[in-house]
């Protein structure tokens, strides 16, 4: 895994399962919201300090394929990372896996918008910029 991949651990509790004893499957859109927000404190961007500068950062598009079924207990990876970066957006390339094994496989773009209208705005220089580096940092 290179530099720029994040990685949270996450135990599937009783509450993320469903009658047949399987994850269901909004659960993991919770766990790679987890993993995006940590990825994103890790640079010193939590969910208060956007929206202290002014943004929000919304869900716009998720597409995710579901792979193979997590069961209670299980320990999982979700990995996080950048996969293209734009002014007003960020596409994150996100995995969740068993031990080497993929469960689930997702592309989550993520829009930068005004509180106030609630319309895409600019993401901030200086929190695009520390987000270019992850991208730069993978591909030397």
């Amino acid at each position: 895994m290179s530099d720029s991949v994040f990685s949270l651990p996450v135990r599937v509790y009783i509450e993320d399962t469903d009658a047949g004893g399987i994850v269901y499957y909004v659960n993991y859109l919770k766990f790679m919201e987890r993993s995006r927000t940590e990825f994103l404190r890790q640079y010193g961007y939590d969910k208060p300090a956007i929206l202290d500068g002014g943004q929000l950062l919304v869900v716009h598009r998720a597409e995710v394929d579901y792979k193979r079924s997590a069961r209670l207990d299980d320990l999982l990876q979700v990995t996080t990372e950048i996969e293209s970066l734009a002014r007003t957006n960020v596409l994150f390339r996100q995995n969740i896996f068993r031990g080497n094994e993929l469960l689930c496989a997702g592309l989550i773009r993520i829009a930068c918008v005004s509180p106030a209208t609630m319309k895409p705005c600019a993401m901030p220089l200086t929190m695009r910029e520390k987000l270019a580096e992850t991208i730069e940092t993978d591909k030397s």
